[in-house]
């Protein structure tokens, strides 16, 4: 029951709910009005901060969610020039992430950190596809762990949206990490992506909500096609 009820906040959280909660009491000392819209804010805050736990599948060749949030696109592309993977391109999956969605990022297969690469760019709308190109970001290149797959490196992608303006990522190079495991946030508003190595199958359709850290939206040992749908 108190995990239902009382969902952990994210520690990078706080001092913005402490800030909030500031404003808010001067704001009923002064002008009571605002303090009551200041107190949705803060509530707001609350929730945009949330870390709910998750329940991630570990069945060897699945690879789950980055983020919570929409499909936006499925499609080839060549993965951020800054990891040193090639020109070659690889399946992109873009999660966009509005403001009332989970912001904290997870392991989508577990393995080795091989290299973290950031960018300075734009602030785009991040469920534009130029956003993926043109917008700040992060980018994480992973060795998997499951080597008898035979499936290359993947790669994800923290990018800055519209309204986000602060990328936080707390790998390391050369860390081991599982499936599953939160390693970051992005503040308020954003999109992940994820370039899969080739074999692994796509397991979601573009419209489709994800769940980070439990959502399968690639699968190694799948004998099925790519997945086709439309999301209602």
């Amino acid at each position: 029951m108190i995990r239902e009820v009382l969902v952990p906040i994210h520690p990078d959280g706080w001092k913005f709910i402490a800030l909030f909660a500031a404003v808010t009491l001067v704001l009923f000392l002064v002008v009571q009005p605002l303090g009551w819209i200041a107190l949705m804010a803060t509530a707001w805050c609350v929730y945009f901060f949330r870390d709910p736990w998750r329940v991630t599948p570990l069945r060897p060749g699945l690879v789950v969610s980055p983020a919570d949030g929409r499909i936006v696109s499925i499609a080839p592309a060549v993965p951020p020039a800054e990891l040193g993977m090639g020109p070659e391109m690889m399946m992109r999956i873009g999660i966009f992430l509005n403001v009332f969605d989970v912001h904290v990022n997870r392991i989508p297969l577990g393995g080795k950190i091989v290299k973290l690469a950031y960018h300075k760019g734009k602030y785009l709308n991040a469920s534009l596809d130029k956003a993926s190109d043109e917008n700040e970001r992060m980018a994480i290149r992973i060795a998997p762990a499951d080597a008898e797959l035979e499936t290359g490196d993947l790669a994800v992608v923290q990018i800055a949206g519209l309204v986000a303006r602060r990328i936080r990522c707390d790998l390391r190079k050369g860390e081991t990490v599982i499936t599953g495991q939160r390693f970051g946030i992005i503040r308020f508003g954003s999109r992940t992506d994820i370039y899969l190595p080739a074999g692994i199958v796509p397991m979601v359709v573009v419209g489709q909500r994800a769940i980070g850290g439990e959502t399968v939206i690639g699968d190694r040992l799948s004998l099925e096609p790519p997945r086709h749908g439309v999301a209602h």
